[in-house]
């Protein structure tokens, strides 16, 4: 089978992996990207196509920075079996651009007849079915869906092509369309997957070597982490086998480390919304949801953190997985609890124990003894420290065990290890058979404890190990329980993120000895230091432990049913261990005690107390050692009997009637926490009474514990108890009761004879609902017990009453305070009291400590038996209201006014009847409350006046009205209609109209929280709130003239009450858009703020407004953003616009809203980085065009209308905006996705869609509406229905920005646009038979573009060109055929222009000389266009160009052709200009300007002539033009400066090159042409070859005057040359002219240069030698802009003897001055060199002296003396008078006599003693030499060099003056402009 084209490209998947073996072959791996375009072979088998690959990063080393890298394509054949083909480019309608009109698809819908809803519902359900595959086919799958769609069939190429016509050239073979972004089959159920996809392959292909160029290696690390978390979120997105809570937490951080990444790499973020499956964010979501989400993208790095729950309850779920101890069969239990660590505080526990038996049950038990993992539950956000960074919550593991009793000689050894033993067989451990806790009673004789078995060593460390001495040991083989390892999990960060972790617990114990060091470090925690003391003060890891592991998991959930309830697997049958306390408000019963042993105080001389002797030393109870001190403990009641089984050491186990704490030895702690559960009724008079002993001896002391005292429970907290003897006195009975009863408990330590008494610490802590520890409370509670004055004072004390008392016992509160008020109705005195009373309850209510709503709401809501109350709390509140004046009062209503809510809630409530005697349901609302409505209305009466009060004093309590009255409006539902109630609300803000600062910021708050209440929502009742809205927000906003923070945050609370209420504004929502067009307005001219780091939330809802740190400085106008983001809501939203033309300018607020529309498309209200809002905008400007379109055209005058004027009605400037505004919007280049990497454009796509589409239509109908009906003709000839009329106004302005848009890459953009400047030339040309202006206009665009954009592709293709003559094409040869040549002549112009612009702007110029003559072409093409205004921003460009290249002097020649244009008239006006920036001014002003900077470049460049031409051109103006002396004053003075400088010599002259372009290689242009080149002063020869080798990389130097073939090459040849020095210039003919002004007058603008050729003839004498010049002459004078210029003629002359003579003469002068400079350094080799150049010179037998020159000058009576020979000694002719002579002898005569002049002032170095020999040599020589040039300098004085034998001889007054003056400027060894000497 042929090979035969694909009808349309197919694009396929490869599927099999295929190696090449023929040349041929294209080799493909599985899930290579192939694009099928042909098929062959045998039965159609092989397809021929493109492989699409990966770019790879080394191709990044050579990519510019901020560029994609290109994908690699290969072509070639493959097997048709090797690839499945996926889909057909362009067989639905894929546009042919490069931007799809629709996003291509990765399947065809229709195929096989299938619509594409049915597609979609086959493949959810065939997904669904995908789901039940196990997980190795989940695994297998890859990014599409197992037959997921019909698979596509190629299609039928058995019919032969059409055979292609002879001579027609085969078309180029159809590539890949740049394509939006593949999407997956999971796109729609898993959008992150493509997402994900999409966001790694831009990284790859465009970023990642941007950062290995740049070495940012940490980020590129920190992309990798990224790269890898990203793609496994994917994997496990795709298999789909996740939970929904964790799918959720996924897609969160998936979404977070895209914006993280995208951060990173290109600073620009994409919004994908984590609630919606990380879908991208578009225009159709809410613009205010967007805007938030944006900003907080941007600005975070992180999802912001939820407000913290202060209601939530956290539950703790710890399992012990492995505990693994040495001696595993020695009995011992593990308790777990949890504590709190507050910085600076003691640990605080914060639950029961739990404990666990070890070594750890195997087999699968129920029983809570025996479980090894609970749930602590309740606790909350406090106690976790999930709002305080300075605490935190441990899981704190203690191990005890039973360990030998230790005994010590003496309380003060220590520091030697002990042994112990460490098995022992114990009784169980709630036995107490060794000391039965029986005071008053006789002790049994077989209370010892049972022996141990056996002794072995103790183990190394434990909690109690103590200083006891090596000869301890073990008495008697008896134990006692020990805390032997403290080990600690933090969980505070665990309770933050409300997961799982699986830890590795690490048991401390303290060191053994003061001498060994602890080995804190890895996994230790401060609090164990405090949890268990050592005596030692080190610590170290228990070596009992060997492994340790624990699964923590922490939940977040108020109800602990429900989380039981949905985590059964984990929480089933796992008994609970509750918390120290109430988290809240009590929901159930509860009485218990709890009681935390905390330590034995023993000073070292400590003493008991006694009954009788007030205090025994504790040393004469016996000689102990103090180190097993045990507490025994029970509680008894007020009558001395015992409660049983009422002790409970952990959740988990049985009560005890008796229990003893583990051992410790004195400065150790117990640190243990009990819970008493002591029946309700016997707690009052129940106390605990404790011996101590040191263990196994007998007890040493007793103490006592009172659990009720002063009527009540005793007070929470530490306490200290007192230690008495244990002696017959204190252990008996007395009437049933222990004496001990008698004693005092409590230990004074404020008594200082109780100093050094021995007790114990502890702290108590009441958790019950039932009693109370405060006197006022309770007193409260039993209220009948008081009468009057007692009563009025127990009122009054309430307030004082600790929260946690009322909380417990709140509904017995109400009932007491309700009894009250019905039993003292009607007494003010009492009404008052009660009303604050109840303020203080709900004020705790609204603590957040507390969740009490439904507790108040129960027992305030719901009992009505007191039929007064209501009247009562009523009358209190309105008393309280009317004297807000009185201080105490005062307090009290601002403390009411917060809980008005609730207080009105209970006036509304008991005002109610339940039932009636009858027992049936009744309202009842009159019977006990006959005027409530009126008492209520004057209740709100009272509160208005409140409000107008204008008193500053009252401020604070109005400010509180304002921020709660929204809460008391919902409480008036059920006795008044909404509209009613809103008319309260109405009332309430017009009475606070008068508010200032910060109160309107209130006001507007409480607007807000109007618009957020549920009994608004009615349509009616929400139609009158907005009308309202409205007129309160209309003085806070719009203009002002003054921006102040006060304002801003004004306008920015606006903004969230029109946020707000948008939803239901629907219509309405465009009479906001006045206000906010005004406010946005005001704040831009005001400009942005400075940068800050701190960004508030945006429509906040509070003030003041939340804040958040940002990383960054950020450049954002918050409240400029949210007016973006209302403005396009509201002018979105509805279908279209009105706005009421009798309230507001309709024009000019619709003229604001265009120009703020530009405002934010050009980022000035968010940074362009935002790219989500930044594309969504242009999406809503879009819209928001098309409604603005609608009421411009219906605004349009008629111009039918019978009155002509009306058709001139025309409102150019509002259109003009709306072009404008239009413009932006198409030509922005965040629209541009065919310049964007994949992630990008896929976004931009999905967000916006084709906005360009639109906007190339709205400009077609647009530019239609403005114009007029066409003539038949004329509609024939061009086409166009409308044309003309109103589009004229907008010509020329309008075609910069249309051309613009014809360069576009959208093919309807561009195809629009071009037939908008179609109409447009030929309305010009209808009016003036000229395109010029169109010319000009279109030149200016261009020009524009190249300057402020890259080059595109459509530049450079210059489509718009061929596609605008081939619809003028039809002209030709008709009656518009003049049209058609103006146009075509036109657009070659801009053709050609184009072509320059590219080689101006592309960036490829060799270097900065070949860039300035591609300017210079592009000037030169501009002034021939007459485009004055682009031609002149290059010249300033050109200037820029040169000054930075250092080349002054040619930035000023290149300003003088911009001053020229002007002239030097002071009346002209000119326009500003804004490139260069010039001010509207006078032509005379501006060019008066530019020469001032021409003057500055010339004098850097040392300029001199040119600089002085200028000053001398002003001098003129200021003198007979403007008459301003001053300013030529100023001139002549810059004048007289500058011919200072010259006269100085500071100015060093250039060096010229001769450069020949030899070869075929040359354009045209230089090819075999001359050029004279300007160098440096210090360019040598090979210097400058160097530069013009790389002016010229790739040509050749030709040396040796070799010729070039002409042959394929380009060649240069390089010949250094001299300025010609004119010898007929007038300076010649003065003598004693300085060197520096004869170079001045030579060299400063050389035309003619010149090589000098001499050949010595030995035969002639020296001034009959032949000289030959060449002399080459230049298109122009330098400087010259481009430093070079062109040979325009050559020619060869043979100088004339005495031409020679002077140039010789002068050239020797020069080099004796440079040799006297050096020589005048003290330079010894000068001196020498300087000896031996005068002797040359006044040697009289030397043949080349140039005093040999003399006898061409002729004298009186010779008549030739070409010929004669020199002779010093021969006799003067006679003189027969003067002789005239012409002007070379004259120069000849001139240049001898300043080289004698020289020659003397030489000879003035010799006046050194070691010169003075060779001075007398030479100066005879000199005298007999030049004797004549010295008469003539000298006349009349003999003994020349006797009188100036000092270098500062006076000359002679009649001649010039010091003869250094003559050649002062000769001091370089060979001046830059003098000839070269001969080279022969």
């Amino acid at each position: 089978m042929p090979w035969r084209p694909l009808p349309s490209v197919a694009f396929a998947i490869c599927t099999y992996p295929f190696n090449a073996t023929h040349t041929q072959d294209l080799p493909l791996q599985v899930g290579d990207h192939t694009y099928i375009i042909e098929q062959g072979g045998k039965s159609g088998d092989w397809y021929r196509g493109y492989l699409v690959a990966s770019p790879s990063l080394l191709a990044g080393l050579t990519k510019a920075g901020g560029q994609q890298l290109e994908h690699r394509v290969f072509s070639g054949i493959f097997p048709r079996n090797c690839v499945e083909v996926r889909e057909f480019l362009g067989k639905e309608g894929v546009s042919s651009d490069n931007a799809p009109k629709t996003p291509p698809t990765p399947q065809t819908p229709g195929v096989n007849g299938e619509d594409e809803g049915e597609i979609r519902e086959k493949r959810k359900s065939q997904k669904l079915q995908a789901r039940r595959l196990s997980r190795a086919l989940s695994r297998k799958r890859s990014h599409r869906s197992v037959g997921d769609k019909p698979k596509l069939q190629a299609p039928d190429l058995t019919q032969d092509p059409v055979p292609r016509s002879p001579g027609v050239v085969k078309p180029a073979a159809p590539v890949p369309l740049l394509r939006v972004g593949d999407e997956t089959s999971q796109s729609a159920e898993e959008p992150l997957v493509d997402e994900i996809a999409s966001c790694l392959r831009e990284w790859h292909d465009a970023r990642l070597h941007e950062l290995l160029l740049a070495r940012k290696y940490i980020s590129l690390g920190e992309v990798q982490d990224l790269i890898r978390r990203l793609d496994v979120n994917r994997k496990q997105l795709m298999h789909d086998v996740m939970t929904s809570k964790e799918l959720s937490k996924l897609r969160e951080d998936a979404v977070w480390d895209l914006v993280a990444g995208n951060k990173l790499l290109s600073d620009e973020v994409i919004v994908r919304s984590p609630n919606d499956k990380g879908r991208i964010l578009t225009a159709e979501d809410s613009v205010i949801e967007m805007t938030k989400q944006q900003a907080n993208m941007s600005i975070l790095d992180r999802p912001p953190k939820p407000p913290l729950d202060i209601h939530m309850l956290y539950h703790v779920l710890v399992d012990v997985k492995t505990f693994v101890c040495e001696q595993s069969d020695t009995p011992a239990s593990l308790q777990i609890s949890v504590y709190s660590k507050e910085a600076g505080e003691k640990p605080r526990p914060l639950t029961e124990n739990f404990t666990i038996s070890t070594p750890l049950s195997e087999a699968e038990t129920k029983s809570p003894e025996e479980q090894a993992k609970t749930l602590f539950v309740g606790l909350n956000a406090i106690d976790l420290s999930l709002g305080n960074e300075a605490g935190s919550a441990y899981l704190v593991f203690k191990l005890l065990r039973e360990e030998p009793v230790r005994t010590r000689a003496t309380q003060e050894s220590s520091g030697h290890q002990h042994q112990a033993s460490t098995s022992s067989n114990v009784q169980p451990r709630n036995s107490l058979r060794t000391r039965r806790s029986m005071f008053g009673s006789q002790r049994r004789s077989n209370d010892a404890r049972p022996n141990t078995a056996n002794d072995t060593e103790r183990p190394e460390t434990g909690m109690s190990s103590g200083t006891v001495s090596d000869q301890s040991s073990v008495q008697d083989g008896k134990t006692v329980k020990r805390t032997i390892g403290v080990g600690v999990v933090d969980i505070s960060d665990l309770a933050r993120k409300q997961s799982e972790t699986r830890s590795s617990v690490t048991m401390w114990g303290p060191a053994h000895s003061f001498d060994a060091r602890g080995d804190e470090g890895e996994d230790w925690q401060e609090i164990i230091r405090e949890l268990g003391r050592s005596v030692t003060h080190g610590y170290a890891k228990l070596g009992l432990v060997k492994r340790f592991d624990v699964s923590t998991t922490v939940f977040a959930s108020a109800d602990l049913d429900t989380l039981v309830r949905t985590t059964p697997t984990l929480l089933y049958n796992i008994h609970p261990t509750h918390k120290l306390g109430f988290s809240g408000a009590p929901d159930q019963p509860r009485s218990d005690i709890y009681l935390t042993l905390t330590e034995p105080m023993i000073p070292r001389h400590a003493h008991l107390q006694h009954s009788k002797f007030g205090s025994v030393p504790l040393n004469q109870r016996g000689n102990t050692a103090l180190a097993n001190l045990q507490l025994t403990l029970e509680v008894r009641k007020a009558d001395g009997e015992r409660v049983e089984e009422c002790i409970f050491t952990s959740s988990n186990h049985q009560g005890h009637t008796a229990w003893r704490t583990t051992a410790v030895e004195r400065g150790e702690s117990w640190n243990q926490t009990i819970r008493l559960a002591i029946p309700a009724e016997d707690v009052p008079g129940s106390h605990i009474v404790m011996s101590i002993a040191d263990s196994p001896n007998f007890p040493f002391a007793l103490a006592w514990i009172p659990l009720w005292e002063n009527e009540a429970f005793v007070r929470d907290g530490d306490h200290s108890v007192a230690l008495y003897v244990y002696d017959e006195y204190s252990s008996s009975m007395i009437g049933g009761k222990g004496a001990y009863l008698a004693l005092p408990p409590w230990h004074n330590k404020g008594d200082f004879t109780q100093v050094s008494a021995a007790s114990v610490l502890l702290r108590t802590y009441l958790c019950s609902t039932e009693y109370s520890q405060d006197p006022s409370l309770l007193g409260l509670l039993r209220w009948r017990n008081f009468h009057g004055a007692q009563l009025v004072e127990l009122l009054e004390r309430f307030q004082y009453i600790p929260e946690v008392e009322i909380v417990k016992l709140l509904p017995d509160v109400f009932q007491s305070l309700f009894e009250i008020m019905d039993e003292y109705a009607n007494s003010e005195a009492y009404e008052d009291l009660l009303l604050y009373n109840f303020v203080v309850i709900f004020g705790i209510a609204k603590d957040r400590r507390f969740d009490l709503g439904n507790v108040v709401e129960q027992y305030a809501t719901t009992r009505h038996d007191w039929p007064h109350v209501s009247q009562c709390l009523l009358r209190a509140f309105h008393r309280l209201i009317t004297n807000p004046l009185d201080p105490e009062g005062s307090r009290k209503l601002r403390a009411a006014l917060k809980v008005g809510d609730q207080l009105l809630r209970l006036i509304i409530e008991t005002r109610k009847e339940t039932t009636d005697v009858n027992g049936t349901e009744t309202n009842g609302h009159n019977e006990r409350h006959p005027t409530f409505s009126e008492d209520l209305g004057k209740l709100f009466v009272a509160l208005m006046a409140l409000m107008r009060n204008p008193m500053p004093v009252l401020l604070g309590t109005q400010t509180l009205v304002i921020q709660h009255f929204h809460s008391w409006l919902p409480e008036l539902e059920s006795l008044m209609s909404p509209s009613d109630i809103l008319e309260v609300a109405t009332d309430l803000l017009d009475a606070g109209a008068h508010a200032q600062g910060k109160m309107i910021m209130r006001r507007l708050v409480l607007i807000i929280n109007y618009s957020n209440l549920a009994l608004f929502k009615d349509p009616d009742v929400r139609t009158k709130l907005i009308a309202n809205t409205y007129r309160w927000l209309a003085p806070y906003w719009g203009t002002t003239e003054v921006v102040t923070d006060q304002w801003r945050n004004q306008v920015r609370l606006c903004c969230s009450v029109v946020a707000t209420q948008m939803a239901e504004l629907d219509n309405d929502g465009c009479q906001y858009v006045p206000k906010l067009v005004e406010s946005y307005t005001t704040l831009q001219a005001a400009g942005h703020r400075s940068p800050s780091r701190t960004f508030t939330l945006l429509f906040p809802t509070t003030f003041p407004f939340p804040e958040r740190r940002t990383p960054t400085e950020l450049d954002v106008d918050e409240a400029m953003l949210e007016m973006s983001a209302l403005l396009a809501t509201a002018l979105t939203t509805q279908q279209s616009l009105y706005l009421d033309s009798s309230t507001v300018d309709v024009p000019g607020v619709l003229l604001q809203a265009l120009k703020v529309g530009q405002s934010i498309l050009s980022c000035e209200a968010f940074p362009k980085s935002w790219v989500s809002l930044h594309v969504s905008h242009h999406r809503y400007g879009m819209m928001a065009l098309q409604r603005i379109q609608e009421l411009l055209i219906e605004s349009l005058p008629d111009i039918y209308a019978t009155d002509a004027n009306e058709a001139f009605d025309f409102d150019t400037v509002i259109w003009r905006q709306f072009f404008d505004t239009l413009f932006v919007a198409v030509s922005s280049p965040a629209l541009a996705m065919e310049t964007f990497p994949e992630q990008k454009r896929r976004a931009i796509w999905k967000i916006a869609g084709d906005v360009r589409e639109t906007g190339a239509v709205l400009l077609k109908q647009s530019w239609e509406a403005i114009g007029w009906e066409t003539p038949e003709e004329s509609k024939k000839l061009h086409g166009f229905q409308r044309m003309g009329g109103y589009q004229v106004q907008f010509m020329p302005e309008l075609v910069a920005p249309v051309v613009e848009l014809c360069l576009s890459m959208h093919a309807t953009l561009r195809q629009n646009a071009t037939e908008v400047l179609r109409s447009m030339i030929v309305s010009a040309w209808e009016l003036d038979q000229d395109l010029g202006v169109v010319q000009r206009a279109v030149i200016e665009c261009l020009d524009r573009l190249c300057r402020r954009k890259d080059i595109s592709e459509a530049v450079l293709q210059k489509s718009f060109v061929a596609e605008l003559l081939a619809q003028f094409k039809p002209l030709q040869d008709s009656s518009e055929d003049e049209l058609y040549q103006a146009v075509v002549e036109m657009f070659r112009k801009v053709d050609e222009l184009l072509s320059m612009l590219g080689t101006v702007h592309s960036g490829t110029a060799i270097s900065g000389a070949t860039q300035i003559v591609d300017t210079l072409r592009l000037m030169e093409f501009l002034r021939n266009v007459q485009s004055d205004a682009a031609y002149i921003r290059y010249v300033h460009q050109l200037a820029e160009m040169q000054s930075k290249a250092g080349n002054h002097t040619e930035a000023g020649l290149a300003l003088q052709l911009h001053a020229e244009k002007y002239a030097w008239d002071a009346s002209m006006p000119l326009d500003p200009m804004d490139e260069p920036a010039f001010p509207a001014q006078k032509s005379f002003d501006r060019r008066e300007a530019l020469c001032f900077q021409m003057i500055q470049h010339y004098e850097r460049g040392a300029a001199y002539q040119k600089g002085l031409a200028v000053y001398k051109e002003l001098a003129h103006q200021y003198e007979i033009n403007t008459f301003d002396f001053a300013k030529l004053a100023r001139t002549q003075r810059a004048m007289a400066a500058m011919h200072d400088r010259i006269a100085k010599g500071d100015r060093v002259f250039a060096r010229y090159f001769r450069v020949l372009y030899r070869g075929h290689g040359w354009p045209t242009n230089v090819r075999d042409k001359e050029f004279i080149f300007e160098g440096h002063a210090s360019d040598k020869l090979a210097a400058f070859e160097d530069k013009i080798r790389q002016l010229h990389p790739g040509a050749s130097i030709l040396r040796n005057n070799a010729e070039a073939d002409l042959v394929e090459g380009q060649y240069l040849q390089v010949f250094p040359v001299s300025v010609h020095r004119d010898l007929s210039h007038m300076v010649y003919q003065r003598t004693k002219v300085a060197q520096t002004v004869r170079d001045y007058y030579l060299l400063s603008s050389p035309q003619r240069f010149s090589t000098t050729t001499r050949q010595p003839i030995r035969e002639l004498a020296i001034t009959e030698q032949p000289v030959e010049k060449t002399l080459y002459t230049t298109t122009a004078a330098f400087p010259t802009i481009l430093r070079r210029a062109e040979i325009v003629a050559t020619e060869k002359v043979a100088l004339t003897a005495i031409e020679a003579a002077v140039e010789r003469t002068t050239r020797k002068t020069a080099e004796l001055v440079a040799l006297e400079k050096r020589a005048s350094l003290d330079d010894e080799g000068a001196m020498q060199g300087l000896s031996e150049a005068i002797l040359l010179s006044v040697d009289p037998e030397s043949s080349s002296s140039v005093a040999r020159y003399r006898v061409l000058i002729p004298t009186a009576g010779s008549k030739d003396a070409k010929s004669d020979e020199f002779d010093p000694s021969a006799p003067e002719a006679v003189d027969d008078g003067p002789v005239e002579l012409d002007s070379m002898q004259s120069a000849l005569q001139v240049a001898l006599l300043d080289h004698a002049l020289v020659i003397k002032r030489c000879l003035g170095l010799y006046n050194r003693s070691a010169h003075l020999a060779t001075r007398a040599e030479l100066v005879p020589r000199f005298e007999a030499v030049f004797e004549h040039e010295l008469s003539v300098l000298f006349p009349g004085q003999s003994g020349v060099m006797d009188l100036a034998a000092l270098r500062d001889s006076q000359e002679p007054v009649t001649e010039l003056p010091d003869s250094r003056q003559a050649t002062a400027g000769a001091e370089a060894t060979e001046p830059n402009g003098v000839d070269e000497p001969s080279r022969g």
